[in-house]
């Protein structure tokens, strides 16, 4: 694709303005699709005012002036609006692993009878420890877990399966889930569904109520921009709430959290799902971050995020310097998420040579360098000296250079 292609593409995106919206430092092309998505502005105002005015002037009286107290339920709705729930069924707290440990327990409760939770293989490690921490904790006969390849998920489910657990996402290949498709399978054997959504919130349309998902979870850090260790989410179905406690049962999910009971009597709704006093900062730059989506069409960033991976799978595709490279994620666009995932025999290498270049990647092993493209503040030139970075570190084989080889602690 030709420099006037690419200037093309990116004076016809309606989603352009919003790279302004985002503190990109010079010289940097950010395309990591870990753990951290770039600074809105508006966060870091948020933040500011939150410490100065808010911790610094208003003090203790700021859980009541300023609402500090239903900052989850707020954050909650704002993401509801993201993933296609209706009001009363998201709250933001905690990690994507310790809702995943309320909700996995949950499901156990309301399926008694069946003790087995199913997922793929290959999901991303904290989903499976999770299930393994909760079969320790319940015991073999309440709780085992059966992993399989992803083309042998529905064979596997038979009559002990209570829970199916995937993440729709695959943090390794970009492969995407038909969530619709699998729900349907999976309610059709009587067995409750849980998706892991912290790959696509954000980048993928969802419609969790239209699609009868029963529990879902997902992070506020990655294509929500909430800021490192940003609070987490859970999504559980009305119909499912209120028939169980969750396991953490801490006080704010106290039906009366400040009236000071021994014992415990749970909040109605996803409320119940609170446990300790939540973290102020992170939730509040989560809800200034969230602001950005306001207004805007989640098929718009679809169609972006679909758009500027293809330009980079072809021009990975076609070129052939990149022969040693083998594209992982899917070429069909409607089966990928918003990342592109590459293996090469030294790609912990590549990964920190395009870091140095100024091309921001993360590395997968044990072999896989990670592109992720946030459709909210790259750009289709992002895309085009991304690829033309990696040509260049290929052709030199600079990845070879011993610098490269030391492994950094986080990858």
């Amino acid at each position: 694709m030709t420099l006037p292609d690419i200037e093309a593409l990116d004076a016809a995106d309606p989603l352009s303005d919003l790279r302004h919206r985002f503190s990109l430092p010079a010289g940097k092309i950010y395309l990591d699709g870990n753990s951290l998505g770039a600074l809105p502005k508006a966060a870091m105002a948020r933040v500011e005012e939150v410490v100065r005015k808010e911790w610094g002037h208003d003090l203790i009286s700021s859980w009541n002036s300023n609402d500090w107290i239903n900052l989850p339920v707020t954050v909650g709705e704002k993401i509801a609006g993201l993933v296609g729930a209706a009001p009363g069924q998201v709250i933001s707290c905690d990690t994507v692993s310790i809702n995943l440990f309320k909700l996995i327990v949950t499901a156990l409760q309301l399926q008694e009878g069946r003790r087995v939770i199913l997922t793929q293989e290959d999901n991303f490690p904290t989903d499976l420890y999770m299930t393994e921490g909760v079969g320790g904790l319940l015991g073999q006969q309440r709780c085992t877990t059966r992993t399989v390849p992803a083309d042998q998920l529905l064979a596997a489910m038979d009559t002990d399966v209570a829970l199916l657990l995937l993440t729709q996402v695959n943090f390794r290949d970009g492969r995407l889930h038909d969530i619709a498709a699998i729900t349907r399978a999976a309610h059709a054997k009587g067995i409750l569904v849980l998706w892991d959504l912290a790959h696509s919130a954000g980048v993928v349309p969802l419609e969790l109520d239209r699609w009868q998902v029963d529990m879902a979870v997902g992070c506020g850090y990655k294509f929500l921009n909430g800021g490192p260790g940003a609070p987490g989410f859970l999504y559980l179905a009305e119909k499912h709430q209120n028939q169980v406690n969750q396991p953490l049962s801490g006080w704010l999910g106290h039906a009366e959290p400040f009236a000071f009971e021994p014992g415990y009597r749970p909040a109605r709704g996803v409320v119940r799902y609170l446990g300790g006093t939540p973290g102020i900062l992170g939730l509040a730059a989560l809800d200034a971050s969230l602001d950005v989506f306001a207004g805007l069409d989640m098929n718009q960033i679809r169609a972006k995020s679909s758009a500027m991976t293809a330009v980079f799978i072809d021009g990975v595709r076609s070129n052939p310097i990149c022969a040693d490279c083998q594209v992982l994620t899917p070429l069909a666009a409607e089966r990928r998420g918003s990342q592109v995932s590459l293996a090469h025999p030294q790609a912990y290498g590549v990964a920190q040579a395009l870091i140095e270049a100024g091309v921001v990647v993360d590395f997968r092993a044990p072999d896989i360098v990670r592109f992720g493209f946030s459709p909210l503040y790259n750009s289709y030139r992002d895309v085009a000296a991304a690829l033309q970075q990696l040509l260049r570190i290929l052709a030199e084989a600079e990845y070879l250079q011993a610098r490269f080889a030391t492994r950094a602690r986080v990858t």
